[in-house]
């Protein structure tokens, strides 16, 4: 690997420590080209996330997204030489040279994100998994680009099927971690038709539920769904080689034991932001690697159970 390219890795690997620490738990258990590609995927998602989520107007932020799609256009045709200036494009470019990527997955991302741009809301769970797939699951599907499948792997032609639904789970899982924060930049993800049936159609503007509601009933009904998707993600476990579904079930389990403290305490999430401390992360990490639960999953497929 030449030194441009080695130092534009270095860069998306810093982004990636500095702003992903759950996504970072599970990439460092890959071997390292596969964990420099999983960055420079990170660097160039967050940098389109930056651009929904900042300060500028409506129009700017259009403009700009648009111009990383320009820029993934010029990655997809190979016109990045190793000296460009920018180093995401440099890792990226250099990433998909050496997988499978389907950079269309990036293209879903910006759509996803001009979503939140003009301040789309979702009135049934089908309409939020529109959303779901274009900002998740089609990062799932594009690791799996960098994972690959285990040759001879039973049901290996429904993984991206899978990691598109872990995916989902994820998203949603972050959905309801995030309502109180959402609220305040004036977004609402979860379906209206959820916040009617449960009595929050008023929205989470504040560290209490809205007057009269069932928020608990609300967030065990979406804490209930995120499980399925969980539980139908996890078939992928099996098919990956023991470090790329340590990676996977690392960054998982620590959504799903995010998820556990949220069911546990629904209010929590309107109180600030529900993590996992450093040391449950790393027991989470070591469980991966040691390929618990991807034998788990194994034998509870071959029983029909998952």
């Amino acid at each position: 690997m030449s030194a441009p390219v080695q130092a534009a890795y270095s860069y998306c690997e810093a982004v990636t420590g500095q702003q992903a620490r759950n996504f970072a738990y599970g990439i460092r258990l890959l071997p390292a080209e596969k964990r420099q590609a999983m960055s420079a995927l990170y660097a160039f998602s967050r940098r389109v996330d930056d651009i929904g989520d900042g300060e500028l107007d409506r129009e700017t932020k259009r403009t700009r997204l648009e111009g990383t799609r320009t820029l993934l256009d010029r990655i997809r045709d190979g016109a990045i030489e190793e000296d460009d200036t920018d180093p995401v494009a440099v890792a990226l470019a250099d990433a998909a040279r050496r997988f499978p990527l389907p950079l269309g997955g990036l293209d879903e991302l910006i759509d996803g994100v001009l979503m939140d741009v003009r301040g789309a809301t979702y009135e049934t769970w089908d309409d939020l998994k529109v959303y779901c797939r274009c900002v998740a699951g089609a990062i799932g599907r594009l690791s799996l680009g960098v994972f690959g499948t285990e040759p001879g792997a039973p049901g290996a032609d429904r993984a991206a099927e899978y990691a598109d639904t872990l995916g989902l789970a994820l998203q949603l899982t972050n959905i309801l971690r995030d309502v109180r924060e959402d609220a305040g930049n004036g977004r609402t993800y979860l379906p209206s038709d959820d916040l009617a049936k449960f009595g929050c159609s008023a929205g989470f503007h504040r560290a209490t539920p809205p007057p009269g509601s069932d928020f608990a009933g609300l967030v065990h009904f979406e804490v209930r769904r995120a499980r399925a998707l969980f539980a139908e993600g996890y078939r992928l476990l099996p098919m990956l080689d023991r470090r790329s579904g340590a990676c996977v079930a690392a960054m998982a389990g620590i959504y799903r034991r995010l998820l556990d403290r949220i069911e546990r305490d629904p209010e929590a999430v309107l109180r600030g932001r529900v993590s996992l401390p450093g040391h449950e992360k790393a027991y989470v990490a070591v469980r991966g690697l040691s390929g618990l639960d991807a034998r788990y999953i194994s034998r509870r497929t071959a029983r029909g159970r998952v």
